[in-house]
């Protein structure tokens, strides 16, 4: 039969977790015959696989143009960025009860869907708006680390990510290759982007470069207030 695993294993639909054994020695490298989802970069295939994700408000909806549903997307990325060898953590994280404790993740759909996500959200979100998620993130991660999903204050967060994802629709291309998960495209209908005014060739007036120069003088104002009272520092 199978050989005992030295190592606590626990998996679920969106990762496979690793601890103890050879890993609570933070110095000594995880064994490679440990992973089970995903293939060392080393062996992962010499061309790279490209996919296309279709977004709806913020969710994949679509793999390259076939519909899925959730639990069918993740199951998916996973075997597509295992294969690719994608998606193996080692880290070290701080418990709710006070230790350190090291461990190795096998994430490769959910490192997928966050890259991607953040491609998508690049061009769909208000600059306001994405810097404020940024901000709400990791009190976010953090309730559902400690297992707070229940909690009203992660409802009300809730609410807050959810409204800010109606515009997030469009199409995310990425190519995968030996552990790295690179965006070569993104489109949307709700776009932000404007070509016309974004281009460094000739705009139309779409941006008039004269506005910049006092846009700056203003935004420094304070600094030449105290450089007038001869201050360098605080």
């Amino acid at each position: 039969g199978k050989k005992k695993s030295p190592y606590s294993m626990d998996a679920n639909l969106l990762h496979i977790s690793y601890e103890g054994g050879v890993l609570e020695d933070t110095w000594t490298e995880h064994e490679e015959d440990m992973w089970r989802w995903t293939k060392s970069p080393e062996a992962a295939p010499d061309t790279p696989t490209y996919i296309e994700l279709t977004y709806r408000k913020g969710d994949i909806v679509a793999i390259d143009g076939k519909d899925m549903t959730p639990a069918h997307v993740l199951a998916e990325l996973n075997r597509i960025g295992g294969e690719n060898g994608i998606g193996r953590l080692d880290i070290v994280e701080n418990r709710y009860v006070g230790m350190k404790s090291r461990g190795c993740y096998e994430t490769p759909g959910g490192t997928i869907m966050l890259k991607a996500h953040r491609a998508i959200e690049s061009i769909t979100l208000d600059r306001e708006v994405a810097h404020l998620k940024d901000e709400l993130m990791p009190k976010y991660a953090s309730l559902i680390y400690n297992g707070y999903w229940w909690s009203p204050e992660r409802s009300m967060l809730q609410q807050m990510i959810d409204a800010s994802q109606v515009n997030v629709n469009g199409v995310v291309r990425l190519k995968l290759y030996k552990g790295n998960v690179i965006v070569v495209g993104r489109k949307s209908d709700d776009s932000l982007f404007d070509a016309n005014i974004a281009t460094f060739e000739e705009d139309g007036g779409a941006y008039n470069q004269a506005d910049a120069g006092g846009f700056i003088k203003l935004n420094a104002l304070r600094m030449r207030i105290a450089a007038g009272k001869g201050r360098t520092q605080f």
